[in-house]
């Protein structure tokens, strides 16, 4: 496995020590006004609901399909991680120097401690999505030499595309666009991937993204991504990107769509944690549950297909989703800012801002959660705004 560092190797240094300084990001603003759905989104969820049936599990059930046909490599041999890295193009914007528009939909409490913001002429037209890291790829928090950040983005037309953002310099965030691709008869460079990646997890060398809005799951593997010729640089499903990554394996989900992603470092095997896509307005409660991972080099047996636990929560409208140890974390949408609720089996807690204590605390619109377990680290994207904050920062707003 290319570029990869030792499997469960941890390390701490001044490295990791730069990485977590800065100073929190204050943000200030009058008292948030709730609306109707604001308010239902600011509702206690109360406790999860444990679910063992097996109707309940066999919704959750995946099952693997046969793609199309894979797409071969051309005269060009693959490249990985690092090489894209090498040739980013772009620069993120330290907050300072970020629009107050976009400021705004940064956290109120509990506020982030890095936050920067996405060049507005190449992302105008595009939606962000979900947000994973080289700390879900290997538990040293780094892929080969590299810390990484990779943020999903679709247009409107759903075609979707992923910025590999270089992040050992936790000043100059430096990135640049990789293209998401799945195969097609016919077409030997593909199609470009049409789907809203509101969940992506980075697991060793693969890339796990939703699609089908929720029904299904793509694998892309990172060893194998393409430079786009200059010929073919404006052309599908490049459409400008200077790199494709093209699928290598799908799942389809029959009972229930995902939401939101996020990996689990804290179960025995590590575990790909979901949420299910459920509108904020439904009279009906969320489920919530994890398929067992597979740290087996070959990949054969990446992603179990049932679910090894399941719950049930109140809460509906859910855009992140995140657990560690017995505890969950929601993010919730409701318009200019949403919720964060923990959820165990005993009950629910969320931070409180605002003059009339309300819980629209949370980032607006809310998005994906990816924990860097070995920073100790939450990312998370809203608007044009990329941002963290420590776990350890969130429990103790929650209280």
């Amino acid at each position: 496995m290319k570029q990869r560092g030792r499997h469960r190797r941890r390390k701490r240094g001044q490295a990791l020590r730069a990485f977590l300084a800065g100073t929190a990001l204050a943000l200030t603003g009058a008292a948030t006004l709730i609306s109707a759905s604001q308010a239902t989104s600011g509702t206690d969820p109360g406790a999860l609901k444990p679910l063992s049936s097996p109707a309940s599990l066999s919704d959750l059930r995946l099952s693997e399909e046969p793609l199309a046909g894979a797409a071969a490599d051309g005269p060009a041999r693959p490249v990985g991680v690092a090489a894209v890295l090498a040739d980013a193009d772009r620069s993120l914007s330290p907050a300072a120097d970020c629009p107050g528009a976009d400021r705004s939909a940064l956290p109120v409490a509990p506020a982030a401690t890095r936050a920067h913001c996405w060049d507005e002429t190449g992302t105008a037209s595009w939606r962000t999505g979900a947000v994973t890291t080289s700390g879900d790829a290997d538990d040293d928090g780094r892929w080969g030499a590299n810390r990484v950040i990779l943020s999903g983005w679709s247009d409107q037309r759903g075609h979707s595309r992923v910025a590999f953002v270089d992040a050992d310099d936790p000043d100059h965030l430096t990135y640049t666009w990789v293209t998401l691709t799945v195969p097609a008869r016919g077409e030997p460079a593909g199609r470009p991937l049409v789907s809203a990646l509101t969940g992506m997890v980075w697991y060793q060398d693969k890339l796990l993204v939703t699609a089908a809005d929720g029904r299904g799951l793509y694998v892309y593997d990172l060893d194998r991504i393409r430079r786009v010729s200059a010929g073919a640089a404006t052309a599908p499903p490049a459409r400008g990107d200077r790199y494709t990554l093209p699928a290598v394996r799908s799942y389809r989900l029959t009972g229930a769509r995902i939401g939101a992603l996020s990996l689990d470092r804290s179960t025995t095997p590590d575990s790909l944690v979901a949420s299910e896509s459920v509108p904020a307005d439904a009279d009906r409660p969320t489920r919530l549950w994890r398929y067992a991972l597979d740290d087996d080099p070959s990949g054969a047996g990446l992603l179990g297909t049932g679910a090894q636990e399941a719950y049930e929560t109140k809460a509906a409208g859910v855009r992140g989703v995140l657990a560690h140890h017995s505890r969950w974390y929601l993010a919730r949408a409701a318009g200019e800012h949403g919720t964060l609720w923990r959820q165990d089996g005993d009950g629910a807690r969320a931070a409180r801002c605002g003059t009339d204590e309300t819980y629209l605390c949370w980032s607006g619109p809310a998005q994906s959660l990816s924990y860097w377990e070995e920073s100790g680290e939450v990312w998370s994207q809203s608007g044009r705004m990329l941002f963290s904050l420590p776990l350890a920062t969130i429990d103790r707003a929650l209280g």
